[in-house]
């Protein structure tokens, strides 16, 4: 089964993991004062670009519950970020996914 890609995203990823872009947050101004982005928050919403094919237990494939384009909400400090042509993403397991937004 091959993984399936919303983007140009050339990564693929293994077993139960996910491509994801963060969601970006609206600019906010807090009492006229400008927030610098290396004092925002990170995001925890994101889009999945890409989903590998699951994982195996006890010899069958488990297929993923998760799907490209699924909009939602992951851990704070889940996954790992990467950056690839230009452009920054998440990869993380399909265990560290919260929820998906409806």
């Amino acid at each position: 089964m091959a993984a399936k890609t919303a983007s140009n995203t050339k990564v693929t990823p293994l077993a139960d993991r996910v491509v994801v872009k963060a969601l970006e947050e609206t600019e906010q101004m807090r009492g006229g004062l400008y927030i610098p982005d290396t004092a925002k928050e990170k995001p925890q919403q994101g889009e999945v670009m890409n989903v590998g094919p699951g994982k195996y237990e006890d010899g069958k494939l488990v297929p993923m519950t998760v799907k490209v384009g699924d909009k939602i909400l992951y851990g704070k400090y889940s996954g790992t970020e990467v950056t690839l042509d230009n452009e920054q993403y998440l990869i993380l397991r399909e265990s560290d996914i919260l929820a998906v937004i409806n």
